[in-house]
């Protein structure tokens, strides 16, 4: 079966004064229908901005340098700003951080939920208004009619989290890329929305990017992982695999980073030292600096290569298989 996104060596790029920062590095995924990815990494690591790279979101002084972006068979990046067009919103969604990205402050939810219905689908309003009820059910929201008369602001920062959430379901798309839509809401929100989401993607065979920084959120969700360094994935594979057995000391630091109830005043464990400049890139492994294994031989830029089954990872010294923490 042919895959649902297909990702290949994606380039993204932003030219400023100060030189060329390299934001997505040669990228490269694939998503089958229904299925869960979770991109990892710190801020700067790239994987929002591989995110709105996949929809032609990137604003100058940024543009996609490379690649490609084949979704269901046709390549996004050679079919223009045209094609998008005609996926965005329907076959291809994207829920922000910030539901106010989405949201029209001066204008009611029914409106904006009937706009987004009839940009894409030649319905009447009564028929676009119901599917907008359905919408808001779907995601949990109370009163639906009441709620549908509402204005953004008269909303809670969950409940419009969860408005965003119900405008990109409205088409039932295809893809659904989601750039850390819970980190705002407290965990009693987070679980309900993430419970949603799954029911979703399993009962509808919607495919699904959740962009996080957050391991904790993306172990129960996701059905793989990619985790992003500097622009680049440096370890892919099952999420259960991963988070098991993690092989790049990136992801072993992030991992072990994570509060797990350890004894009462414990240090956590930290990664030294900070993600590089994009602008200023160290000479060729990127987590070298940081790294507690890298050596001479990490002078030279790794290659991402198998690693088990279904694994993959960047790095000259990955860990072995259950490999103790140091």
């Amino acid at each position: 079966m042919s895959a649902l996104l297909d990702v290949r060596d994606l380039q993204t790029h932003f030219f400023t004064r100060d030189g060329v920062a390299k934001a997505v590095d040669g990228v490269s995924f694939s998503l089958e229908r229904g299925q869960i990815l979770g991109l990892v990494g710190e801020s700067g690591s790239g994987k929002s901005v591989t995110g709105f790279s996949i929809l032609g979101l990137v604003d100058p002084p940024g543009r996609v340098a490379g690649g490609q972006v084949v979704f269901d068979g046709d390549d996004l990046i050679a079919g223009g700003e045209g094609m998008m067009r005609t996926l965005r919103g329907k076959r291809i969604a994207m829920i922000f951080q910030d539901p106010m990205m989405t949201l029209n402050p001066v204008l009611r939810i029914d409106t904006q939920m009937v706009e987004t219905v009839r940009a894409h689908d030649k319905v009447s309003k009564s028929a676009a208004l119901a599917r907008a009820r359905n919408a808001l059910v779907q995601v949990g929201i109370s009163s639906p009619d009441e709620r549908l008369k509402s204005y953004p602001h008269q909303f809670s920062g969950g409940m419009r989290q969860r408005v965003a959430i119900a405008i990109a379901l409205l088409h039932k798309p295809d893809l659904i890329i989601a750039d850390e839509p819970t980190t705002a809401l407290d965990v009693t929100i987070q679980a309900q929305i993430l419970s949603e989401v799954q029911k979703l993607c399993a009962q509808s065979g919607t495919a699904l990017i959740w962009i996080t920084h957050d391991l904790a959120v993306v172990s129960g969700l996701a059905d793989r992982l990619a985790v992003m360094y500097a622009g680049r994935i440096i370890e892919a594979g099952p999420t259960a695999a991963i988070i098991a057995n993690p092989r790049h000391p990136y992801t072993r630091g992030l991992i072990d980073s994570v509060p797990q109830g350890k004894r009462h005043g414990a240090m956590l464990t930290q990664i030294k030292g900070m993600t590089p400049s994009l602008l200023n890139l160290p000479q060729g492994c990127k987590f070298a600096p940081r790294c507690p294994r890298a050596d001479a031989a990490c002078q030279v830029e790794p290659a991402l290569t198998p690693a088990g089954p279904d694994r993959q990872v960047r790095c000259h010294h990955p860990h072995a298989d259950h490999e103790a923490t140091p």
